[in-house]
This record gives C-alpha cells, structure tokens and sequence, in this order.
C-alpha cells in the first residue's frame, strides 16, 4: 500500500516537473528557447544604437568600444559585427565601423521607442530616476511600429525624453547635437542644463542623488581638477570633474538672472505662511500631478500646522484642509517666506 502510494505521488511528481519544463509557451523550456532566439536580435539593436551614438557624437565605433558597451567577449562582438555586415546594416571602415542608410533607420527607430519608454515611466509612473533606463532597454525591444506610434500619443508626443535627449521622429529626424560638458563652464558663468547623460548608472545615480536635472539653470562658483562647485536652484552642489562632464549644459547671458535662491516648503517651521512660488521640474509624473490636485499651484498660501513625533510628515494648511507631506515631497515646493501680519 505504501508503495503504491509512493508510486503516485512520485508520477504526480514527475508530471508537474515535466509540465513547468516543457509546457507549450509558459514552460521553462519554451522560454528559454524564445531567449534564444531573440538574444541574437537585441544584440543586433543594441549595437545599432551604440553606431549611430557614437556617430552623433563624433566618435569612432571599434570592436573595443562595442564589446565594452554590450558587456560581451571580443571574439563574439567580432562575430556579431560580422552579421551585421551581412544584414547591410554596417560596413567596416579603417578605424573602426558606419551605420549603412538602412543601419541607420534601423537605430533611429530603436532610439525612438527607448526614448519614448523612458518618457512614458518618468511622467505616467512612480518608477525611480534610476530605473528609468534600464526598464526601457527591456521594454524597447518587443514593440512594433504601430505600438510606438501609440505610446508617443500617450505621452503627448515629446520632443525630448526626461534626461534632455531629443526623440527621433517617426521619419527618422533628429536634431543635431547641442550643448557643452559643465566641466568647459567657467568660475562665475552661468548656465542650463540641456542633458543628463544615464550611462554609466553609477554617475547617473550621483546626479540624481545631487537633485539636478534638465532645465535647472546654474553658476559655477567655483571650479579645480578636484571639484566644480555649481548653485542649482538655490542648493549648492559639488561635483567630481568626471560626474560634472555627464552633465551638458548651454551658456546663459551674464547678465542673465538665475531664479532664486528659492526655499522649499521642507524648511517651514510651524507656525510659519508661505506662497507657492512653484514646482521643481525635478518633481514628475504622479507625483506632480498629486502636488497640483492637491492645490499646490503657484500663488498658493500654505501654512505649516504640526510636525509628526519623528518630524516626517509635516501637515500642512493648504487652501483649508491639513494635508501630511513628506520632506521629500516638500522639497519640490519652491516657496515665498510670507512676513505675519503685526
């Protein structure tokens, strides 16, 4: 009887190993296989893209660098540009490797949708800065033509996406390369970011973690081959020259004024009334749009009531009603320090 039992459970066993293995579409197996299949075709579209970046940005394409940016061994990226020759997408040069007329559509097109993909998490998702990349590297990969055209209307069809790179347009359009490194800007000029650059993510992470970002405007106060020490928005931020050189930027007039420095609602003390003076374009997606709902527009008075046991949150009289906000939340509120009434 025992035996008997064993037995069954042992085929009862067998058959739910085997179907989480093989079965059809869902199974282990089948997965793997579909893996298979596309390694070879985003290895295809990931070179593509790092072609047509080197070429935007003057630099040569080698099998060093290709091997470098796709984290794969040399003699296979020898092997993958030697497919791509094949396909007519590339062509082999002296120093290194061009996009073909076809290469270079084929890389526009993939551009499009990583750029689209990261628009769309940055202004429809609470997904981290951080994250926004590398979701959209998985993401840009299983879409057709009429899926893109459909997610660019969802966004609103943007020009740029969040880190100030231009999107190709359907046709393959792109505007030329703009801007400088802030590390060319000089002690006392004045400036605007146009780009964040995401790569590497380690430097990536440094800039965000630093609270700058495309459209901030800038000085530099001070600048050695240790550090540039910039204000951005009423903060001071200092910068290692190789995380400073990940950020482009575009001169401003010097006679031009920098807004600010603002406070944010973060350093109201209770008791205290301030105006709205306005947002951090730092502040995205749902998160602004739960700011603005809240009635967090410019002109808005806002009061600070009472600060919780830990000091976070801290309720806030907004337009009547006492609203908790997080530090973090309130720093994006750039606010006006309001004199009380003697």
């Amino acid at each position: 009887m025992i035996n008997a039992l064993t037995s069954v459970i042992l085929a009862m066993l067998t058959v739910t190993l085997v179907s989480f293995v093989f079965w059809p579409k869902s199974g282990v197996f089948w997965k793997w296989q579909r893996g298979k299949r596309n390694t070879l075709r985003v290895l295809i579209e990931d070179a593509l893209k790092h072609l047509y970046d080197q070429e935007y940005k003057g630099l040569k394409t080698t099998i060093p660098s290709i091997s470098g940016t796709l984290e794969i061994p040399g003699d296979e990226t020898v092997r993958l540009m030697t497919r791509l020759e094949s396909l007519g997408l590339v062509k082999s040069q002296e120093e290194g490797f061009q996009l073909t007329p076809e290469g270079r559509r084929y890389a526009l097109r993939m551009i499009r949708i990583h750029r689209l993909w990261e628009r769309y998490l940055a202004d429809k998702t609470g997904l981290a800065e951080t994250e926004w990349h590398p979701k959209a590297e998985r993401l840009e990969h299983n879409m057709t033509d009429q899926e893109a055209e459909v997610l660019a209307a969802q966004v609103g069809h943007p020009r740029y996406d969040p880190h100030g790179d231009p999107i190709p347009t359907p046709s393959g359009k792109l505007p030329p390369k703009k801007g400088q490194p802030l590390t060319d800007i000089e002690e006392g000029e004045l400036a605007w970011i146009v780009h964040i650059e995401d790569e590497p993510s380690a430097i990536y992470a440094q800039l965000v973690a630093q609270g700058l970002h495309p459209g901030m405007q800038l000085q530099v106060l001070e600048k050695d081959q240790q550090r540039i020490r910039v204000v951005a928005e009423g903060e001071e931020n200092v910068l290692a020259p190789v995380v400073a050189a990940n950020v482009t930027v575009e001169p401003l007039p010097r006679e031009h004024e920098i807004g600010g420095p603002h406070d944010t609602l973060a350093v109201l003390n209770v008791g205290e009334t301030a105006e709205v003076i306005g947002l951090s374009k730092a502040c995205r997606g749902p998160q602004r749009r739960r700011l603005m709902d809240l009635g967090i527009v410019p002109g808005t008075i806002i009061k600070a009531e009472m600060r919780s046991a830990g000091g976070d949150p801290i309720a806030y009289n907004i337009r009547g009603a006492n609203i908790a906000l997080r530090k973090q939340q309130a720093e994006f509120i750039h606010i006006r320090r309001m004199k009380e009434a003697a």
